[in-house]
């Protein structure tokens, strides 16, 4: 057992400098590769160690020591048309392509008939998107990244043959880095001085970090050809503090007034927080026959809590930022089939729907999210005590056309009291997510 803890501190500490991403959403829900190909369908049947994820319940029916290792390949295709926008150049607009890998580490033990306990380390939270540094909305954000990496042990007691109950702890550890283009005018920090006759556009980089707690908890039930159960997250909040970067090499004072104006800064700190949602799933798993099982999944998802944040901001001549979110709180539906060619190789598909919580009115480059459809595949192999999944998610957005966020620049005046927003654009997103997770059983 010392062994298994030593390869068990020895993992999470490698996975943790790994980067987390996000599909194009806020939640990334893509945390074992077995639950990914069957549409992440996986509440009601939770058979393997990433139960401690999807459904902590599922633990009490393992036996032994169980690892599994895995990570998601994730990429996404994102564009941004600006029609209003009067140079041709940027009325197309590419996100620039990455690639992330949000990677999960999971172990169980069973200790007696009736109790058995895991560690779990994902990331089921992040952000991550790049656009080009100068175009049209760069005062907006021209890159954002965030991660979180959750250190979640839990516990499953068998109350009976047919019934299980979990509860476990979640140490969250998070970092943000975020850049823009901020417009700075002297003239908000110098009585006096006449507005625009000294204003730069100044590109600003913050990087934080933060940390929190939060609670899950699984329940399940098992029949003779099905089972059931629930699965609840609670929500947290981390708050970061962090350090902000600023690159003056365009700002040029001109005599006089560079007699009168300190030094420029070049640095600053910031902080600001993050409200992440409590999750209620319910998921069932029935078998069709001896080869074919079905499996069906609801969340909801309270993300109405997540209304705004705030970044307060201490460097001479900047404003604090609010940006207004007012998320709504949304559905995901869930499905997949697994069919057992043989007791070693399993066959897998999947679909899904994920409802955004994002109101229209409050989308831009920071996370342009959008309801969004997914069709997954993908299969198992499992000979001796070693077990291979493999999945495969190719998602669509559906297009959707925001104001990003009327800010002045962008308002132009085409008649008396008629204004046109240049910066008003139609988002299109797809991604393609591949999934594997090693697993061995002691």
């Amino acid at each position: 057992m010392k062994k298994v803890l030593m390869v068990t501190l020895s993992v999470v500490v490698l996975l943790s400098l790994n980067p987390s991403a996000n599909g194009a959403g806020f939640l990334i829900y893509e945390h074992g590769a077995a639950a990914m190909a069957m549409g992440g369908a996986f509440i009601g049947l939770a058979n393997n160690p990433t139960a401690i994820f999807h459904n902590p319940a599922g633990l009490a029916w393992l036996d032994g020591t169980q690892i599994s290792l895995g990570t998601t390949l994730i990429t996404s295709k994102s564009s941004l048309e600006l029609p209003n926008w009067p140079d041709p150049t940027y009325q197309t607009v590419d996100q620039e392509s990455q690639w992330f890998y949000p990677s999960t580490f999971y172990i169980s033990h069973k200790f007696s008939d009736r109790i058995t306990a895991g560690f779990g380390f994902f990331s089921p939270y992040g952000l991550g998107t790049k656009w080009p540094k100068d175009y049209p909305l760069k005062y907006i954000a021209t890159k954002d990244d965030m991660k979180t990496f959750f250190f979640n042990p839990a516990v499953a007691i068998k109350l009976s043959e047919e019934f299980s109950l979990a509860f476990g702890v979640s140490y969250i550890r998070a970092t943000l880095t975020f850049e823009l283009v901020e417009h700075v005018d002297l003239a908000d920090a110098i009585p006096g001085l006449p507005i625009g006759l000294l204003a730069y556009d100044v590109p600003i980089t913050l990087k934080a970090s933060g940390n929190g707690w939060g609670l899950n908890a699984g329940a399940m039930y098992k029949g003779e050809n099905f089972s059931v159960g629930l699965n609840w997250r609670g929500g947290f909040k981390v708050k970061f503090d962090g350090d902000l970067d600023l690159d003056t090499s365009g700002v040029q004072i001109p005599a006089p007034y560079n007699q009168l104006i300190p030094a420029f800064p070049t640095e600053g700190t910031a902080s600001t927080s993050f409200n992440f949602p409590q999750i209620f799933g319910l998921g069932f798993a029935f078998n069709l026959s001896q080869s074919v099982l079905f499996t069906a999944d609801f969340h909801m998802v309270f993300w109405s809590c997540y209304d705004e944040f705030i970044v307060d901001v201490d460097v001479l001549g900047f404003k604090d930022k609010i940006v207004e979110e007012h998320w709504e709180n949304s559905m995901l539906f869930r499905g997949g089939l697994q069919y057992n060619l043989n007791e070693s190789f399993s066959l897998r598909v999947g679909a899904l729907y994920d409802q955004t919580p994002q109101p229209e009115k409050y989308m831009d480059p920071i996370l342009p999210d959008a309801n969004r459809w997914a069709v997954t595949g993908g299969f198992g192999y499992k000979t001796g005590s070693f077990v291979i999944n493999v999945a495969y998610q190719y998602e669509v957005f559906s297009d959707r056309t925001s104001p990003n966020r009327s800010i002045l620049p962008y308002q132009v005046e085409v008649f008396p009291g008629t204004f046109i927003n240049l910066g008003e654009g139609t988002y299109s997103n797809i991604a393609h997510l591949i999934g594997i997770s090693l697993g061995y059983n002691f």
